[in-house]
């Protein structure tokens, strides 16, 4: 058992977050996060990036970018928000409002609200235009596209602010089993009112990620959030017996029973994570967390 740190002075960042292992509580977690995630990198294990729609929707779509950028993860799992947002984040930036606006007041004047974050309708209004010209292309060539190779398409027209471009850059797959949710799923609607035999096939990328699964040495998971994202990941790590290692940065709590709010050891009475795995669960905001733990890792040159 190690000793409980009385924080009282900082060198150099790498020594802050090295710290917070044994500062006690979050912190703690924290620190073994950052730590573990370096391990995952230096052991060249498959790693698997999950994250939400909220996440892109803030500043946090930097951060995601520079770790498609550099290589950082061999796979990513997402929503179809938060493809949506990457989408229109490349046309204009969202805006910064508050918790406490007058939503029937923005609804008048075309704002959509996510927490402090204002999106303009203009911006949906683009992404339909931006959507509809990408399905046309998919319906001259084959009719029927899986959600990665949809991910692909849009990645190759964007520019280098947005994860999707470096994802197709660096042939990072992009799978997102919620793909007819929201806008997209909206738009998809709209298309096949004129083609109906147009197919977004959701089953289409399940080889392929049980591909990636099955033949990996090792396999790892950094999930930001939980849902769909959370589960694809996890679930697909049954095919070996489990993931190796598992950081999750979540807020949403297990009483519930629900499997955002699910902790590592649960996930090893499934055998989504292996019951010797380095597992940890940080329990905090992902947009303070998680940033803590990407400049840890460039100072450490891993990225």
């Amino acid at each position: 058992m190690d000793k409980v740190k009385d924080f009282n002075q900082v060198k150099n960042f790498n020594d802050l977050i090295s710290d917070y292992s044994d500062l006690g509580f979050q912190a703690s977690h924290l620190g073994e996060a950052a730590e573990l995630i370096e391990r995952m990198n230096k052991e060249e294990t498959t790693i698997f990036f999950g994250f939400t729609a909220n996440l892109v929707a803030s500043g946090m779509r930097g951060i995601i970018t520079e770790m498609c950028k550099k290589g950082f993860v061999d796979v990513v799992v997402t929503t179809a928000g938060a493809i949506e947002h990457d989408i229109m984040k490349s046309h204009k930036p969202y805006l910064k409002g508050s918790f406490m606006a007058n939503d029937n007041e923005l609804h008048r004047k075309g704002i959509n609200r996510i927490g402090n974050i204002f999106v303009p309708n203009e911006r949906y209004v683009w992404l339909e235009k931006f959507v509809q010209k990408a399905f046309k292309e998919v319906y001259r060539n084959n009719k029927c596209v899986s959600p990665s190779e949809l991910a692909e398409l849009f990645g190759m027209k964007l520019g280098k602010d947005s994860f999707l471009y470096w994802c197709w850059k660096n042939r990072i797959p992009v799978f997102c089993p919620g793909i007819s949710d929201g806008a997209l799923g909206l738009n998809m609607y709209f298309f096949k009112q004129e083609h109906p035999d147009f197919c977004v096939d959701i089953t289409g990328d399940m080889k392929e990620l049980a591909d990636i699964t099955i033949n990996a040495e090792k396999t790892s998971a950094i999930i930001l959030g939980g849902g769909i994202t959370k589960h694809h990941i996890i679930g697909a790590n049954i095919l070996r017996d489990g993931l190796d290692y598992a950081t999750y940065f979540t807020t949403a709590q297990e009483y519930d029973g629900s499997l955002s709010g699910a902790q590592t050891q649960e996930a090893k009475s499934w055998g989504k994570i292996k019951e010797n795995a380095k597992s940890v669960s940080v329990y905090s905001d992902a947009t303070i967390s998680f940033p803590l733990v990407f400049s840890y890792l460039k100072e450490k040159k891993l990225i």
